[in-house]
């Protein structure tokens, strides 16, 4: 059984590159993961420098492999919105455009729904799954109001 001290600095650099290796982590993510086994809030930042000087950690890494991976189901602001809630830094999170939503939206819509949509009933039960999928008013009524053969 493990004992209840904290890891060592090297210990917990192991800790982290471990972490790093399975998948990207935002710096604040790896910090909420590492802040258990650490000793001080202090050490855990010495550790997270090194790997940030070394570019072994980075939020602009990780929020680019984290937008290619939701954008295949989610519109921008559920994508901006998932990197905030992981403490990646506002700047980086701006750089996510909207660019590409309509295309998006309209392969999302063609997944979910075979058929045109004929009735208002249909158009509206459509642009709600849309706006839970993080997509903007624009967008859906453009995907929405498009000619049924195009979809």
């Amino acid at each position: 059984m493990k004992s209840e001290r904290p890891d060592t600095p090297v210990e917990l650099k192991v800790r982290a590159l471990r972490f790093l290796v399975r998948r990207e982590h935002s710096r604040a993510e790896l910090a909420r993961k590492l802040l258990p086994h650490a000793e001080s809030p202090a050490s855990i930042e010495d550790v997270l420098n090194e790997l940030a000087i070394k570019r072994q950690l980075s939020d602009e890494r990780y929020a680019e492999v984290r937008t290619n991976w939701l954008a295949r189901k989610y519109g921008a602001a559920k994508i901006r919105h998932d990197l905030k809630a992981h403490g990646v830094a506002e700047a980086v999170v701006e750089r996510v455009s909207a660019e590409g939503d309509y295309d998006r939206a309209k392969a999302i819509v063609a997944r979910k729904y075979r058929g045109a949509a004929t009735t208002r009933e249909e158009k509206a039960k459509r642009a709600r799954f849309l706006q839970s999928r993080g997509f903007s008013y624009d967008v859906i009524r453009r995907v929405i109001d498009a000619d049924p053969e195009s979809i």
